[in-house]
């Protein structure tokens, strides 16, 4: 089985919708933020390291396309 290595971030407060939005360009993203790194709030307290999964273009968040 080959091992993933995702790259990482150590921030103190804040939120997941602001990481995905300026690290995968998608604020609803966040849910993949959360997802990898087994979180269930997306306010964080505190300081934590991060995991970013890498930008998928595909993930819409659920909001379909109004193309």
């Amino acid at each position: 089985m080959a091992v993933v290595a995702y790259p990482s971030i150590t921030v103190v407060g804040g939120d997941l919708f602001h990481l995905a939005a300026r690290y995968l360009g998608d604020a609803t993203q966040a849910v993949r933020i959360a997802q990898l790194n087994g979180l269930t709030d997306f306010y964080l307290t505190g300081t934590n390291t991060i995991l970013l999964p890498p930008v998928n273009a595909a993930f819409t968040g659920g909001v379909p396309s109004q193309t």
